[in-house]
């Protein structure tokens, strides 16, 4: 398999201004080739019309717009599509767009496999190979962008890997999707399992972005069974920190909670819940178990459960959803694409906690 390319995803229309100066066109070009990329997606030099046709030849005997290629592309019965892709490597990630009613939002990965091992995740089951580079994130938005009819405005980083282990490209990939792609702060979402340093660093950067965190229990106990990042930083620091980042950023906080029968779904675990967000802005995110053949036996609660689970919250005066499941068909979970792929991305023994500092 031939080896990535360099490509243009990825670098702001500064960037691309100086790239257009150096194969000796003006720095407008460079502007306008930032606009075809990110707010046409276009990933074809050649249609790039309004462009010099030598600067578009010199470009493409250098460059590829998108480095993606996609690997398996389903769409389930309920309209929703999902990529596996890869950079030339053959190491494949996943991507989905989930077009809603009055909203287009697409989920995208942050690496290749997760290194966290939490015991209910596809994902954490395949291993770990390495962080996503800022062109490979955004690259995902617009193959994505390119599916739909409609503008994809909505992102939320809930695909492969721990967005906050890979911090810089993270970061990177929000500021263009904002200032090139135009997507307002408020419509992207960040998904961490708790890391309490990154946390810290992305709440100093102050942007006005929702911050999800997957709780799934309010006891250590329980949470570090389903999450060996919990060991590291237990369920009140990981909350301390959260209302931290709420007060510095104004933006109230997600609360991931991974409903599984008769293990975090009981009544006292709601109250101990509702107890932990009280007097902190929050939405509280219930999410019934999708299969996953973990070995642990965990398994869906009934409806039953789901709802008395909701009830108890909302009558502590908690601010609840229950997320809208789609794309059951087509093996729509995080990882669990990947997981059927017969490339390199091969199931590895599940790492720990990595020790992050910075």
């Amino acid at each position: 398999m031939n080896p990535p390319a360099e490509c243009l995803v990825g670098r702001t229309s500064v960037a691309l201004s100086q790239l257009a100066t150096e194969f000796g066109a003006t720095a407008w070009r460079g502007k306008q080739l930032a606009s075809w990329i990110y707010r046409k997606a276009v990933a074809d030099l050649g249609a790039m019309n309004d462009l010099p046709a030598g600067f578009r030849r010199r470009l493409a005997e250098r460059f590829v717009v998108n480095p993606l290629h996609v690997a398996d592309h389903r769409k389930s019965s309920d309209g929703v599509d999902k990529l596996l892709v890869h950079d030339g490597d053959g190491q494949v990630f996943e991507c989905v767009l989930l077009p809603y009613s009055k909203r287009v939002s697409c989920c995208l990965s942050t690496q290749v496999g997760c290194p966290m091992g939490c015991t209910f995740c596809a994902t954490g089951l395949g291993g770990f190979d390495r962080n996503l580079s800022v062109g490979e994130i955004v690259g995902q938005y617009l193959l994505l962008q390119g599916l739909s009819d409609r503008r994809v405005d909505h992102v939320v980083f809930m695909g492969m890997g721990e967005p906050l282990l890979n911090l810089d490209a993270l970061l990177e990939s929000i500021a263009i999707l904002h200032g090139e792609v135009g997507l307002s702060h408020r419509n992207l979402t960040v998904s961490t399992v708790g890391l309490v340093p990154q946390i810290e660093r992305l709440a100093a950067a102050k942007l006005p972005i929702h911050l999800a965190l997957s709780l799934h229990s309010p006891f250590d106990e329980i949470r570090s069974r389903l999450m060996p990042v919990n060991r590291r930083w237990p369920v009140a620091e990981i909350m301390a920190t959260m209302r931290r980042y709420q007060k510095a950023t104004g933006r109230k906080i997600t609360i991931e909670y991974l409903l599984i029968d008769r293990l975090n779904d009981t009544e006292e675990q709601a109250l101990a819940l509702a107890r932990l967000l009280r007097g902190v802005p929050h939405v509280v995110n219930l999410i019934p178990f999708n299969y996953v053949d973990t070995e642990q036996g965990f398994r869906r609660p009934t409806r039953e459960r789901v709802r008395a689970f909701r009830r108890t919250l909302e009558e502590q005066g908690i601010n609840v959803t229950e997320r809208v499941e789609r794309g059951h068909d087509i093996a729509a979970a995080c990882g669990q694409l990947a997981g059927q792929h017969e490339g390199r991305f091969a199931r590895r023994s599940r790492l720990s906690v990595l020790p992050v500092t910075s």
